[in-house]
């Protein structure tokens, strides 16, 4: 432990980090020719509305599947149009409503609350009224908005609802109770994932280190994804370089012996954020039409 686990210090950094830091993608991986149809919405929450975008398939099916999809930033940077790109190429390629949404960011607002709001936007989304057909759901998110995933996935196999066809959960942090320090990448000290960065992440979102084993924060740690049978089946993604992808290995053991691992896949060859910081164009299309594919299989669309 550093002075970097300092709930006041890592707040401060936390918000530096979060005004200095543009989380858009990079020019190469935007996808300019997929041009979206999109609408917007606000959704409500226990914590208050959130916003979202919603981007619409081109097949103009009378009631499309439906995708949320969580941004990532460590719990404490990004919005939602960081994850345009991806949003529009996963509507137009699945034929899927996607409800690309926000949440609320630490420090300011901290574990459970961005956990709490995902969940009450799938209840949100899953409703019978949509324009969508809430009943065939998927939802996924990118690095802390795979995780945010996970917990809300685990929190509607808890709640008997809503159904969940696919959780698609790409290179997320899974397990806080190991400092990031810690974990491993063949890159060593170039990783993207500093330790720093993991300290004062992990310390703004959830200052207590006791209460990152939770089970809602931390799946991939001890026990936690013990008894998780009848969970929504998990696509995990991981990439090669990656300081998180043994704990998303871990966790989706846990999920294949239960039955509800749908794929392991590791993108070879990069690391972490790969499909937005960098122009890598070619292995982002490869992945997304991967990741389209499972949604299509998914919701039968």
């Amino acid at each position: 432990m550093s002075i970097l686990s300092t709930p006041i210090l890592a707040d401060a950094l936390a918000r530096f980090f979060s005004a200095a830091v543009n989380p858009a993608p990079k020019p190469g991986v935007r996808f300019p020719e997929i041009p979206g149809r999109t609408t917007l919405t606000d959704i409500p929450t226990r914590h208050g509305d959130v916003a979202a975008t919603v981007y619409h398939p081109p097949s103009g099916e009378a009631k499309p599947a439906v995708y949320v999809n969580v941004h990532g930033g460590g719990f404490v940077v990004g919005h939602r149009a960081q994850d345009d790109p991806w949003c529009r190429y996963l509507a137009a390629n699945a034929n899927v409503v996607v409800v690309n949404v926000d949440y609320l960011l630490a420090p300011r607002h901290r574990f459970p609350t961005p956990v709490e709001q995902i969940y009450d936007v799938l209840s949100w989304v899953s409703a019978l009224e949509r324009d969508w057909d809430g009943s065939r759901l998927c939802l996924g998110g990118q690095s802390a908005g795979g995780s945010l995933c996970a917990a809300a996935s685990r929190l509607a196999l808890e709640n008997g609802g809503p159904p969940i066809a696919l959780q698609v959960l790409h290179y997320p942090p899974l397990d806080l109770v190991t400092a990031t320090k810690d974990k491993h990448s063949p890159l060593g000290a170039k990783a993207v994932m500093k330790p720093w960065m993991g300290e004062v992440f992990d310390t703004a979102y959830i200052p207590e280190r006791a209460r990152r084993s939770d089970r809602l924060a931390s799946p991939a740690w001890g026990a936690n994804a013990d008894g998780i049978e009848g969970i929504a089946p998990a696509l995990i993604v991981t990439a090669e370089y990656d300081r998180l992808r043994d704990e998303a290995w871990r966790y989706a053991q846990k999920l294949d012996a239960v039955g509800s691992l749908a794929e392991y896949h590791e993108v070879p060859d990069v690391d972490h954020g790969y499909n937005i910081m960098s122009d890598n164009v070619d292995v982002t299309r490869k992945v997304y039409e991967h990741i389209s594919g499972h949604v299509r299989r998914a919701t039968g669309s």
